[in-house]
């Protein structure tokens, strides 16, 4: 069964939640406060949480920094706060998307389908990638370049793997964008290419000759090496 953590201290609100997921026939786990979500999530290990900025103790943007340290689940901030700053800290910190309190109890479900959609599932796919001397290991997020470890920070690889599970297909920046950086990143396809540019070189990909990531100008990317 689908679980959802659901980090939140108003009791209300909390109830309400829980009411309405299982109704969907998802199991619910519940925490009041971030350090003990945080032990939740790695005991549990929900496939998706829903998780309250003003919380008691470690705020919510601290508790998201020290959930990524270990876990890639997707998450999804509720929170009264509406100041774009406040949206950017939690996407910046690894939230993959952002509902503002008070929020329309459908959308909130249909932004969970969502989520979990674009979540990687496992057995989803090949697990390992060889192509050229590169050898792209899904489940345990490793990368060799002819035997040696290519070191990616978290997004590289996010990013990496979105395309790697499309093969052959064109990924529109703005796909790209909100796969890897959230809703709240859809037009920034400066920021897309900058991590493209890193991706390819420590790949040892070449724009002008490309092997691995074909570059559509002024649309998006494929994926294009072969297996």
């Amino acid at each position: 069964m689908t679980s959802i953590l659901v980090v939140e201290d108003d009791a209300p609100l909390r109830r309400a939640l829980r009411t309405s997921l299982r109704a969907r026939d998802l199991e619910v786990h519940e925490s009041t406060n971030g350090e003990d979500a945080l032990v939740l999530a790695a005991d549990r290990r929900p496939d998706l949480v829903l998780l309250d900025l003003g919380l008691p103790g470690i705020d919510g943007i601290e508790t998201l920094g020290r959930l990524r340290a270990f876990s890639d689940v997707p998450v999804i901030v509720l929170t009264a706060r509406d100041r774009a700053a406040d949206k950017v800290a939690a996407l910046d910190a690894g939230a993959d998307d952002y509902v503002t309190k008070p929020f329309d109890a459908d959308e909130l479900l249909a932004r969970v389908r969502a989520a979990l959609r674009r979540s990687p599932q496992t057995g989803s796919g090949p697990s390992v990638v060889q192509c050229d001397g590169l050898e792209i290991d899904l489940v345990q997020r490793r990368v060799r370049l002819d035997g040696t470890p290519v070191h990616l920070t978290r997004t590289e690889l996010a990013l990496l793997e979105v395309l790697v599970r499309n093969p052959g297909k064109l990924l529109a920046h703005d796909y790209l964008l909100r796969q890897v950086w959230g809703q709240g990143y859809g037009g920034q396809s400066n920021y897309l290419r900058v991590y493209v540019r890193q991706l390819r070189r420590k790949l040892g990909d070449d724009a002008t000759n490309p092997r691995l990531i074909l570059t559509e100008p002024g649309i998006g990317y494929r994926w294009i090496a072969d297996a």
